[in-house]
């Protein structure tokens, strides 16, 4: 067993955690595939947190299958942990990992049984040692340019509506001393960006993301490791990936403020601007905490990015909900929004209310309100105008592009000279486009 590929469905947790098993792969002794289809080991890491995510994964597995006749393919991820009558009749050399600690023993003795047929020098450690194998800490974020970094697992929060308490239900948090260090060899690897993420990430240092269930109901251990976070040499910028908003307390907008490493960008997801609505979702807050939240955020942070995700269709929305959710959305004047209509998710509670929506009904407010996203994205984008912003470059091709300290798009005119990406370049932003700002290398800052 010499190549791999690995496949990777769904959130950034799911993307590092393939990061993990790419390198786990690599100490032991394999290379990654460089053509599809030529790999003896295929991983799954799926995702099942709506029924289309499910359908994606098994799609990608009978794709491995077809791609791959010959190799051994490992499916891990949400979907075996949770949805076995899911993955029925998937054929031979597919293994599910039912147990997410079992993977890393899974995968030594594969590849060891494998390399020993076939006369490889290359071991796996004995069934003892492999049963006490983890996951290696990133040393680096391969094939990327930012680089996520997993610092929370888990959740017990059981949102009506969401499957991952299920996959996922063993809340833990990486200890700083950790944190650090993989942030030290993520930067020592080239990455200028960390995004900092987590299933449940405003709950890092709790056992619970159950509030009530916190001494003082508030959480400043993330705040606490970001600011050390700040301090680390050569990391240009810290994003982090979604809070709720009563995880934006007082000092972490003290650390946002104090450390310029961080970027003014926070996705606080809102998922519906009805009390009602937010109630039968079991969410965690109401919309004049998040209006007041929204209103400390901008107080603090200059003209901060605040993106969100929006559920439409819940069961039992009515005309006046959705309206309640279009007038808060122009209240808080999103940068940028993502847009789902439910989908009822098998084993959750939603799956089971009455009241549900119509799908035209569902299909007209998303219009509505992937026309104001627009609409609102454009102004968030047009205070910037003439101004100088940092852009992160992602590729090397013309015209070159990356984000902005401020999450949005970036695309360079197109340059004389060739920009390699991961490069920081301030930029001189000229014109508003329709996914983004073009703007033109200020050549006395960047030489």
């Amino acid at each position: 067993m010499k190549t791999f590929s690995i496949n990777t469905l769904g959130c950034k947790v799911n993307q590092y955690e393939s990061q993990q098993i790419r390198q786990m792969l690599e100490q032991f002794g394999l290379s990654k595939a460089e053509t599809a289809g030529k790999s003896d080991l295929v991983v799954i890491n799926t995702c099942c947190v709506t029924h289309t995510a499910s359908a994606k994964s098994r799609q990608n597995i009978r794709k491995a299958q077809k791609l791959s006749p010959d190799a051994v393919i490992i499916v891990s991820g949400c979907l075996p942990t949770v949805q076995i009558d899911e993955l029925n009749n998937t054929g031979e050399n597919v293994h599910f990992i039912n147990h997410r600690d079992s993977l890393p023993a899974t995968l030594a003795r594969i590849v060891g049984a494998k390399n020993l047929s076939s006369g490889s020098k290359n071991h796996s450690p004995s069934n003892n040692l492999a049963d006490q194998l983890k996951l290696p800490q990133l040393t680096a974020f391969k094939g990327h340019t930012r680089a996520f970094l997993k610092i929370q697992d888990g959740c017990d929060g059981f949102c009506s509506y969401c499957i991952v308490p299920k996959t996922r239900p063993f809340v833990h948090s990486k200890p700083p001393e950790i944190v650090l260090k993989e942030a030290q060899a993520l930067v020592k690897a080239g990455h200028k960006e960390i995004v900092v993420t987590g299933i449940f990430l405003g709950a890092y240092g709790q056992k619970s993301v159950r509030r009530k269930t916190w001494p003082s109901q508030l959480n400043d251990k993330l705040p606490e490791i970001l600011d050390k976070m700040a301090k680390i040499p050569n990391l240009a910028r810290i994003r982090l990936s979604s809070l709720e908003p009563t995880d934006v307390t007082s000092r972490l907008l003290d650390i946002l403020s104090k450390n310029r490493n961080i970027m003014p960008h926070l996705h606080l997801s809102l998922q519906s601007g009805s009390n009602a609505i937010l109630k039968r979702m079991g969410r965690q807050y109401g919309t004049d905490e998040f209006r007041d939240k929204v209103r400390s955020i901008k107080s603090r942070l200059d003209r901060p990015a605040i993106t969100t995700d929006i559920i439409v269709g819940f069961p039992g929305e009515t005309d006046e909900d959705f309206e309640q959710t279009v007038n808060l959305v122009k209240d808080v004047g999103f940068a940028k929004m993502h847009i789902f209509s439910f989908s009822p998710r098998k084993d959750t509670a939603a799956a089971n209310m009455q009241h549900t929506v119509d799908n035209r009904i569902i299909k007209q407010r998303i219009r509505i309100l992937r026309d104001l996203n627009t609409e609102l994205a454009s102004k968030f984008r047009q205070q910037f105008l003439g101004e100088i912003a940092t852009v992160l470059t992602e590729n090397s091709n013309q015209p070159p592009y990356g984000r902005s300290e401020r999450y949005f798009m970036v695309y360079l005119e197109k340059e004389a000279k060739k920009l390699e990406k991961n490069q920081l370049l301030r930029v001189k932003l000229i014109r508003n486009a329709e996914n983004g700002m073009i703007g033109k290398l200020d050549r006395q800052k960047n030489g």
